[in-house]
């Protein structure tokens, strides 16, 4: 996948790029695989704005994706979705079931795919960690056995599998973090396909709504009643405090992790080659 280029027309086009989709071999998904995604513009389930800077946007519908994927089929197509930055793949089954499946790099239409404890170490197969040879690069990955994929499912990101050691392996993600997962959970072979996502330049703010991003206004030109940054008689803004949240939280430096229950689970914490 490469990155596609525009002439520079108008102030909009200069600097954008977009997505090449040539590796993409249809428009139209499997309809029983598709379903009407409501519009949630970052609320809640009291009608709470819990996610700021989201709403409108153009309309999509959500492609079922199978993260728990079991037995064997056969590439018959590569698709986009416009709910994530990764392809996805259409499998079907011999008894003709279709499946929604993450598009690996190097997936190709008509690649069979299997998923299974006897499956071959290749591109895309679907086994557990236990089958998986240390050093090989898996995404998809399961964090409790038969829960389905829940690590390392966007566009370009691949892990590792470091290590080996009782019930459970080292697996060395994509922000440097290396955890303990057990080896009952099963990853995909391979790497995420559409690794150069990261590199598309939105170009035009008209863009970002089309995506469902609303415009983010800075704290320093706001009012002080209406942020902790705002105010002030015109000087240097928000370098006397450590910046802060519209309701005074910490953003820098500040620790928000929660699940602190899985803390045993991390290695090496992916911050750790900061503090040498």
């Amino acid at each position: 996948m490469s990155i596609k280029q525009y002439k520079p027309t108008t102030p909009g086009r200069r600097g954008m790029s977009s997505q090449d989709f040539d590796g993409i071999t249809t428009k139209r998904p499997v309809r029983s695989l598709v379903v009407t995604k409501r519009r949630g513009s970052g609320r809640n389930n009291q009608g709470r704005i819990t996610t700021r800077h989201q709403g409108g946007g153009a309309r999509r519908h959500y492609r079922l994706i199978n993260f728990n994927f079991k037995g064997e089929g056969t590439i018959e197509h590569i698709e986009y979705d416009p709910n994530r930055s990764a392809r996805i793949a259409r499998v079907k089954e011999s008894n003709g079931t279709y499946h929604y499946v993450l598009a690996a790099k190097g997936m190709y239409v008509g690649q069979t795919l299997a998923a299974h404890q006897e499956a071959a170490i290749e591109t895309g197969n679907r086994l557990p960690l236990r089958n998986i040879p240390a050093g090989a690069s898996i995404h998809a990955i399961e964090l409790q056995p038969g829960k389905g994929a829940q690590m390392v499912r966007s566009a370009g990101n691949g892990a590792q599998l470091m290590a080996k050691e009782g019930d459970y392996g080292q697996v060395r993600l994509p922000s440097g973090e290396v955890r303990r997962v057990h080896l009952n959970c099963t990853a995909t072979i391979g790497v995420v396909g559409n690794e150069q996502h990261q590199n598309v330049k939105t170009g035009k703010a008209g863009r970002s709504r089309h995506m469902g991003k609303r415009p983010s206004v800075r704290g320093v030109v706001m009012n002080a009643v209406d942020h902790p940054h705002g105010g002030g008689d015109g000087g240097r803004h928000g370098t006397a405090k450590a910046p802060r949240t519209p309701w005074g939280q910490k953003t820098l430096g500040y620790k928000t992790r929660r699940r602190k229950q899985t803390d045993n689970m991390i290695v090496r914490d992916r911050h750790a080659a900061k503090r040498r």
